[in-house]
């Protein structure tokens, strides 16, 4: 089975998700891959990488998609991004730590289309919630499940009998 990899959406992405996440890569021994329009500086590691991608509407978004393997995890606020990550095979991950689904993405992305409608109307909505603590550890726990999962199922892979 195909080693997976985890892409970062990192433009938004808070600090506190990057750290858990460049700790997960040296631990699981997994690629994380953060892309953003301007150079981030990242930990030295053979599994932390990162990529600057030119300035521009979704240029990380397509970026993402196209070197994205089935499998994959992408790290994401994006929902139109998440629905892309889940319509190529994916998986995509809020880093609040609420994974989105076949089965929730189209609902998300007609209340974020609403919400952008109404914003367009000129109706202030806010923006999200400040991110807390309980967040970051819903994320935390949310990957954990999600790498744990996936290790056991290489483990029973037909092709490792």
């Amino acid at each position: 089975m195909k080693e997976i990899q985890i892409w970062v959406d990192a433009d938004a992405c808070p600090k506190v998700i990057k750290e858990i996440l460049y700790r997960v890569a040296d631990r699981v021994r997994i690629v994380v891959t953060f892309l953003a329009n301007r150079a981030l500086r990242v930990p030295e590691s053979d599994y932390i990488k990162s990529i600057q991608v030119a300035q521009g509407f979704d240029v990380a978004d397509n970026h993402i998609v196209q070197m994205l393997n089935k499998g994959d995890l992408v790290i994401t606020a994006d929902i139109p991004l998440a629905a892309e990550v889940i319509r190529e095979g994916g998986h995509a991950l809020d880093p609040r730590g609420d994974f989105y689904t076949e089965e929730n993405i189209q609902g998300r992305l007609s209340i974020r289309n609403f919400m952008d409608e109404l914003r367009s109307g000129g109706v202030e909505t806010g923006g999200p919630s400040s991110f807390k603590m309980k967040d970051r550890h819903r994320f935390a726990n949310q990957l954990d499940q999600f790498l744990t999962k996936r290790a056991s199922s290489d483990l029973i892979s037909p092709n490792n009998s």
